[in-house]
Order: structure tokens, then C-alpha cells, then sequence
């Protein structure tokens, strides 16, 4: 699931920031990035980002920036990379806006930290772990305010896949008699010498079993029920929600498709494929949920 979280510390005299990204990743895939002061704790800072995090492709960033507070000092800038990136800017799009120079002016390679390589006392590294935490809780907020819009969705979505399934209803009663009437109509083109020959008794039973064979009852039932346990999924917590409900999705597509292959209108194949369709915009979004 996507997420940001930021939070900031005073630390050294300077301002220390955290922030941590995320995109879909079907496990945990931490990339750390630590400026000086913190990068012999990295270990540990993974860990509690481990033990909180579930999964998804995330970035930490712990960054020492501004002035230092004590001796006044700045962190310098390297001008030249600078105006290098600036010349590439407007070589593209014109005059650079300051709000772009601004931009330009915390690229890693243009600020240049100041390092400041002493270990951590407790009490520091005890503001460390509260920095991440807070980062932390902010990005879950972040998570817990998505996840509400996604489950607004995914509840619009599957009211629409009933709605379509309760149109089929009306195509279903008549299908069987229509079917019928062709095979008769078949049968009476054939000669009467030859209808002379058919076994009447077979013929009924071989017609109730190819009738049998269209009937689309389980498949409503069973798609239904699937509506109904990913809507009782969704309220669930804990770990492994998303997979779940990812396995929910594929079921009700079986059910989907069988549906299809057994219509023979236009119309019923018409709301099948409008149900595939909203089916298809419910898995690519199963993939945010954890």
C-alpha cells in the first residue's frame, strides 16, 4: 500500500528529519538512506521498521538539515552542481522558478552535510527511535486514511456487480424456453422418415441434459456469496487481508467467466462483460490493501 509519513527533531543544534515512503510490493522491501550521526544504528532502525510495517516498497529517509543553532553555521552548497542542474531546467522548460531552485537547493549532492560522525548518546538515540516512531505513526495514519477510500470503493464496486447480476434474471427465464423452441424448429426440418427413427424418450433426456448444462443458478449463488465474504473481509484487521481478498476476486472472476461461456444473449453477454469490467478496477486495486 502507498503511505507517507514525515516527522522532524531538533538533534545537534540542527533540524533532524524523517520521512518514509511506500508503493505496492507484495513483501517488505526497506531501502534506507541516513545521514551521518544515525547511519551506525541503520540495524536497528530497519527493525522497527520491519516490526511495524507489513509490507510494501519503502524508502526511509533520516536527513540533518539547517542551521546549526549553536555556532550559526549553514550547511554549504555545492554551487556548481547547482547551476548544472538549474542550466538542465531551463534548457527544457525556461526560466526556473524560485520555488524550483528551492527544490534544486536540498539535492543531496547540492547540500552538502555537514557529518558529524560521533556515536550517539542514549538520550540521543532514544530521539532517534522517537523521531521514526512518529514518522511511523504518521505514515500508518496515512495507510488507515487510504484504506477507508478504498473500502468506500470496493463496496460502490461490488453493489454494482450485484446490480448486474440481478439483471440477468429477466434474460434467464425466457433463455431455456427460446432454447428449446430452436431445437424443435431443427427438428421439424428434418424428414419425416428421419423423426420417424429418433428415439423421443432419448431425445428428451439428451435436450434436459444439454438444458441442464446452460442453467446458471450455482453460478449466482456461488458469486453472490463471494460479494459477501470479500464485504466480511473487508471488515476484518490483521495481517494478510489484502491476499485474501485478492483470492476472493479471482474466485468471483471464475464465476464471472463461467457465466459468460454459458450465455447464449447478447444481452446476458453484455452484463458479464461490464462485470468483468468492474471486476478487473477491484483487483488492481486489491494490491494497496495489506
Amino acid at each position: 500500500m502507498t503511505g507517507y509519513g514525515k516527522a522532524e527533531t531538533s538533534f545537534r543544534g540542527r533540524k533532524l528529519v524523517c520521512e518514509l515512503r511506500s508503493l505496492n510490493s507484495k513483501s517488505m522491501d526497506l531501502s534506507v538512506r541516513l545521514c551521518a550521526p544515525v547511519r551506525a544504528r541503520e540495524l536497528e532502525l530497519r527493525t522497527i521498521v520491519n516490526q511495524r510495517l507489513e509490507r510494501g516498497k519503502v524508502d526511509l529517509f533520516i536527513t540533518n538539515e539547517g542551521v546549526n543553532e549553536v555556532t550559526n553555521e549553514v550547511s554549504p552548497v555545492n554551487w556548481a552542481a547547482a547551476k548544472i542542474y538549474a542550466q538542465q531546467y531551463k534548457e527544457q522548460f525556461g526560466d526556473v522558478p524560485a520555488e524550483v531552485m528551492a527544490s534544486i537547493l536540498r539535492f543531496p549532492d547540492v547540500l552538502k552535510q555537514q557529518d558529524d560522525t560521533s556515536d550517539l548518546t542514549e538520550e540521543e538515540w532514544n530521539s532517534v527511535q522517537a523521531l521514526l516512531n512518529e514518522a511511523i505513526d504518521a505514515f500508518q495514519a496515512f495507510r488507515t486514511q487510504e484504506g477507508a477510500a478504498l473500502q468506500a470503493m470496493f463496496t460502490e464496486k461490488l453493489d454494482g456487480i450485484a446490480d448486474l447480476l440481478a439483471q440477468v434474471e429477466p434474460f434467464e427465464k425466457g433463455r431455456v424456453a427460446k432454447i428449446k423452441e430452436r431445437l424443435e424448429q431443427n427438428l421439424a426440418q428434418l424428414s419425416a422418415e428421419t423423426q420417424a427413427q429418433i428415439d423421443r424418450n432419448r431425445l428428451e433426456q439428451e435436450m434436459i441434459y444439454y438444458l441442464e448444462k446452460l442453467d446458471i443458478t450455482e453460478e449466482k449463488v456461488r458469486l453472490t456469496n463471494h460479494i459477501k465474504y470479500f464485504r466480511e473481509t473487508m471488515e476484518g484487521s490483521g495481517s494478510g487481508v489484502g491476499k485474501k481478498l485478492g483470492f476472493i476476486a479471482q474466485e468471483m472472476g471464475r464465476e464471472i467467466n463461467t457465466l459468460g461461456s454459458k450465455s447464449n444473449q447478447s444481452e446476458m453477454q453484455i452484463i458479464v462483460v461490464k462485470m468483468k469490467d468492474i471486476l478487473e478496477q477491484i483487483k488492481e486495486q486489491v494490491l494497496n490493501v495489506l
